[in-house]
């Protein structure tokens, strides 16, 4: 039997074929498209009927190439939704990076402070979290006569088989679900007016919700990094880090840990596959994948990585700074965080790297401290897996042995969890 799973990141989506051999998982892709924000009246937004029709491209090519398809899942970026009013879409679709939330944050913050918002959820403060975004909508008056809204991923999935659904993983993203309940958090939703009927019961990751042309539609953990987690072939307990558009760093958890000292790091506590994911957002790819969209767009990274290897800029800057989150120029948030001027391209580039290699040791530190354990090693997935020189930095700057697995892992574990369901 085969499965295809859907996983589509901030830059670019893959439908990726997974069936098994003598025992053990194959995979094939068979489709890859680009993926961005656009820019629209002024406003930062997803192209969403573009992923509609790249979903419905890929299936085509898959069954192509393998005939029947056993089932299908999809899995995105979290805290990005579409809103419905029945069966009609409400555009635009807002991409979180957008900086429509900035002038609402402090009005959530006074009716339901921080501190209190983490005790019952969990989520770290990040100015995206769906929480923010839907109170920004409802200001604007975007929410009157909504009947639904959608996680990306739900919504995609709605448009293949025409059901609604609400997976578990992706919800925990929003900063709304109970950390001690693991369903959205009514007092929440209470004091900031939002309308009751859209925040549904949750389900999870393995469920068959409905059929594409013959095919099931199952929820994965929808989250993608969810299924990078569920992707990792690892050995007991350890450090993780999802490296892509942003590096998402953490450890298996049995329950949440919601304690002033995870509040005060800024720690997540998000949905897994019967586990908490004890985590932290740090910039990630984002600073090298832009200083090269602006300073080099045509230079192979393996060219670009040797520049960085031979550049002797010591320099570091704050990678997680919100002067990196959605600059109009990387290398002018780079100037500016900066004392002293890079010389070259190759400098600018050794210092995203040492800097992502800091934010990953302070991470590790953090997490031993607020967990109460020692790790001996780090396991990462993702495309920055297959950049040694950073492998080698986030060795020498944590003291952990880092195994990277330049893997496919989130469409492992989106597989593996329609496997197993």
């Amino acid at each position: 039997m085969y499965y295809l799973a859907i996983d589509i990141g901030a830059s670019s989506g893959r439908h990726i074929v997974g069936w098994k051999e003598n025992g053990l998982l194959q995979t094939e892709e068979v489709y890859r498209f680009p993926n961005g924000v656009t820019e629209q009246d002024g406003h930062l937004i997803w192209d969403i009927e573009a992923l509609v029709y790249h979903v419905k491209t890929g299936i085509e090519k898959a069954k192509s190439r393998f005939g029947a398809i056993e089932s299908l899942s999809i899995d995105t970026w979290g805290v990005d939704y579409v809103l419905l009013k029945g069966d009609e879409s409400v555009m635009p679709c807002y991409a979180y990076r957008d900086s429509r939330t900035e002038k609402v944050i402090d009005a959530v913050h006074q009716q339901i402070p921080f501190s209190e918002l983490y005790r019952k959820t969990g989520i770290q403060f990040q100015p995206f979290n769906t929480i923010y975004q839907l109170y920004s909508d409802k200001l604007a008056g975007r929410l009157e006569g909504v009947t639904d809204f959608l996680m990306v991923p739900e919504y995609l999935m709605y448009r293949l088989c025409g059901v609604k659904a609400h997976e578990y993983t992706n919800a925990t993203t929003g900063g709304m679900v109970s950390a001690e309940t693991g369903e959205y958090d009514s007092t929440v939703i209470d004091i900031l007016g939002l309308p009751k009927h859209l925040f549904c019961a949750l389900q999870r990751p393995g469920t068959v919700i409905g059929e594409y042309e013959g095919i099931k539609v199952i929820l994965c953990a929808t989250h993608d990094t969810g299924s990078a987690v569920e992707g990792i072939p690892m050995e007991g307990s350890a450090p993780y880090i999802s490296s892509g558009t942003w590096s998402l760093l953490g450890v298996k958890t049995e329950k949440p840990l919601t304690d002033q000292a995870s509040c005060r790091a800024n720690w997540s506590n998000e949905g897994g596959v019967g586990y908490n994911r004890y985590q932290k957002n740090i910039m990630g790819m984002w600073l090298p994948n832009r200083l090269r969209a602006e300073l080099c767009p045509d230079k192979p990274w393996s060219e670009i990585v040797e520049e960085a290897k031979a550049s002797r800029f010591e320099e570091t800057v704050n990678a997680n700074s919100s002067l990196f989150l959605a600059p109009e120029s990387m290398k002018a948030a780079f100037d500016t965080a900066l004392s002293a001027k890079p010389e070259s391209i190759g400098d600018y580039f050794r210092c995203a790297y040492r800097s992502l290699a800091c934010s990953y040791k302070e991470a590790v530190q953090e997490l031993q401290h607020n967990t109460g354990e020692q790790y001996d090693r780090i396991y990462i997935v993702g495309g920055g897996a297959k950049n040694s020189f950073l492998n080698r930095l986030t060795e020498d700057a944590t003291g952990k042995k880092v195994i990277a697995l330049p893997i496919e892992a989130t469409a492992l574990g989106n597989l593996k969890i329609q496997m197993e369901a």
